[in-house]
């Protein structure tokens, strides 16, 4: 027989989301760290919130499991200590704010879908706000560290001098490279709003004189020679078709003989709807960029291809990772 709980399960979904953006941002998780076990009037008092509205909250993170709740004290689960409290080991608030800051745009997927174009401005969060900017490169910095060393576990970077990281935003990945591949000097080529953001992360991390930011637009700014191999994590879902092969057409001509180039990000099969995430994030990207979308594993092989690159080699990363990751070589 089939019912309508997955449907309805579905339509509500939101109010997860919810929940686990608003906890976040108030602070919750990291009140109840530094407190063990509080109630819901302590809890109030301490983030300024109404008692009612602070109780409906903690017992809606009771009911997901980000919380525990013994008589009237709450506590963080190991789920919650771990991925919501801010500086933990695998503190993931940080990496959310993308996520909530995009919410409002997927409220108004049918304008998406009736007029093919995207429902906010890419600016707003590449220079336009200054503050969704900041935001922005802040929650792409916490992703990276997340998932950082599934990436650079992969890559073949020995005898490596030079690398360039084309749209590497807050210079993570290249900070994380410098740290296991230390006689590799990495390059971040983004937007100059965003590199300015990512020169403060790189003085912060200690690692400024092995990573150099330069500030340009990676559609029209020329590629640095001489380069042994060039990244591209997590930036082709806002190309077109062209610009990528355009793109790895230029990465191609930078590289010494031998070099190579490597590639992180979200893929799908020929289908274009496995897997379910991927799907649903190119729907994600289609509604904050003009050209943004999902391409498939299938469609990247042939990019590298035409602009001359041999070896290509594309598999998934490891679960929990999202990702894909491909490699190629230039003659």
């Amino acid at each position: 027989m089939i019912k309508p709980d997955r449907i309805i399960s579905m339509a509500s979904a939101f109010y997860d989301s919810c929940v686990l953006f608003t906890a976040s941002d108030l602070g919750v998780f990291s009140a109840l760290a530094e407190r063990g076990t509080a109630d819901a009037a302590t809890l109030a008092t301490v983030l300024k919130l109404d008692p009612r509205g602070a109780r409906l909250l903690l017992d809606a993170c009771v009911a997901l499991d980000l919380l525990s709740k013994e008589g009237y004290l709450y506590r963080n689960t190991p789920e919650g200590a771990l991925f919501l409290v801010s500086g933990s080991p695998g503190d993931l608030s940080g990496a959310i704010r993308y996520n909530r800051d995009v919410y409002p745009a997927w409220g108004q997927l049918r304008s998406l879908v009736t007029s093919g174009k995207p429902v906010e401005k890419p600016e707003q969060h590449l220079g336009l706000d200054a503050e969704r900017t900041r935001t922005f490169v802040l929650s792409m910095h916490y992703r990276a560290l997340a998932i950082g060393r599934a990436v650079v576990g992969e890559l073949k970077l020995e005898g490596c001098k030079k690398l360039l990281d084309v749209g590497g935003g807050p210079g993570t990945y290249s900070a994380l490279i410098s740290q296991k591949f230390p006689e590799t000097q990495c390059t971040v080529l983004d937007l100059p709003d965003v590199v300015a953001v990512a020169d403060e992360l790189l003085r912060q991390q200690g690692c400024q004189e092995r990573v150099q930011t330069l500030a340009g637009d990676y559609r029209t700014t020329p590629f640095p020679d001489g380069n042994d191999a060039v990244n591209f994590f997590g930036m082709f879902h806002q190309e077109s078709p062209e610009s990528i092969l355009a793109l790895l057409k230029k990465a191609y001509a930078s590289l010494k003989p031998g070099g190579i180039v490597n590639i992180m990000d979200m893929m799908t099969d020929h289908t274009h709807t496995k897997p379910v995430f991927s799907a649903l994030f190119a729907v994600n990207m289609a509604l904050t960029t003009e050209n943004g979308w999902v391409f498939s594993d299938a469609e990247l092989t042939a990019w590298l291809q035409e602009a001359g690159f041999v070896d290509c080699q594309v598999k998934p990363l490891p679960p929990p990772m999202p990702h894909s990751f491909a490699t190629a070589r230039k003659i």
